[in-house]
């Protein structure tokens, strides 16, 4: 059996293809694996945020399902970099370059998109549904039905917030450089994951510098994760709520440059009446081939895998130190 380690914007995950079993793994199963082989101290190539689960769907016209395991064993709604290196999987596995995906919420549209650089192939993610509504996040004691571009002082005075969910849930708020280099994203972001009277199933946390028209640096605290290279549905967003609060700056129907700790993507955010979509474009790269018996997949059992490198992360490296530089883009207030 192949598992692969692949990653979009650094966001590290495992692929496991279940269809390719005689026996798939159960959900304890494969929490037990998740939790093994995402961990940097049990697992294998310094872990991962988490695996990627590739399985039949029967949705009409739909090519698979993906399921996204957390680092910590826990579910999530759906995964935006981890999506578009499924989608490339599917996309090799069947030679189509246009279908459809199964998440937990949603069958989102994917399609192959143009290379980013030599050997950096990218593909482009439908993220949605959006919701603001306290109840699809959820969120509770703060007064309000949503929250958009609104002061919290119960969270970090100083700063305003917007609530919205992609449907992952995602708390975001636009900072200064300054903001963004202290710890509070870190202080927060555990708080909100922790117990607390406001976000009952936790929050992913995104604090924004807006750099120029359409161009954004985002950094997450990821729920069940913790501090993440990228966050593919908090890039998206993000992108969405730039383009309400600031319109001046971010905009509609144009694409949106969203630089992170691990790289680059870029988005576009659609609205039809009271509907929202965006699109995210990104890399998928696949980093190493794992090879590993089935039966040690059920056991969690990694001391005898047999791993190959692609070298395909030197191609995205090569790409990422091309890229300018935070510091280098003229900010504007």
């Amino acid at each position: 059996m192949q598992i692969d380690k692949v990653h979009g914007s650094e966001n590290h995950f495992f692929l496991l293809d279940q269809t390719k079993l005689k026996t798939r793994l159960s959900d304890q199963e494969l929490i037990n694996f998740t939790k093994k082989i995402a961990d940097p101290q049990t697992g294998i190539l310094n872990g991962s945020d988490g695996v990627l689960v590739v399985d039949q769907s029967n949705h009409e016209g739909v090519a698979a399902q993906m399921r996204v395991i957390n680092a910590d064993g826990s579910e999530a709604s759906m995964c935006g970099n981890g999506l578009r290196t499924v989608s490339r999987y599917l996309a090799q596995e069947s030679n189509v370059d246009q279908f459809k995906v199964q998440t937990l919420n949603a069958d989102l549209q994917v399609s192959k998109s143009g290379n980013f650089a030599t050997s950096v192939p990218a593909f482009s993610v439908e993220i949605s549904p959006v919701s603001f509504a306290a109840e699809k996040l959820p969120f509770k004691n703060l007064n309000t039905e949503e929250l958009i571009d609104q002061p919290v002082p119960e969270f970090l005075p100083n700063l305003k917030f917007t609530a919205i969910a992609v449907p992952n849930p995602h708390l975001i708020s636009f900072v200064s450089a300054e903001e963004l280099a202290s710890d509070d994203l870190g202080i927060l972001g555990k708080r909100l994951n922790a117990e607390n009277p406001y976000f009952p199933d936790g929050v992913n946390v995104s604090f924004a510098q807006i750099l120029e028209d359409n161009k954004l640096f985002v950094r997450t605290y990821e729920r069940g994760v913790g501090f993440t290279n990228a966050c593919g549905t908090g890039m998206s967003a993000t992108s969405l709520a730039f383009a309400i609060t600031h319109p001046d700056q971010g905009h509609f129907e144009q694409e949106i440059t969203v630089y992170n700790p691990g790289g680059m993507v870029k988005t576009i955010v659609h609205q039809i009446g009271d509907t929202y979509t965006i699109d995210l474009t990104g890399n998928a790269t696949v980093t190493h081939h794992i090879e590993i018996s089935e039966a040690d997949l059920h056991a969690a059992d990694l001391d005898n895998v047999a791993i190959t490198e692609t070298h395909e992360e030197s191609a995205y490296q090569k790409f990422v130190t091309q890229l300018p530089k935070v510091s280098d883009i003229a900010v504007k207030s």
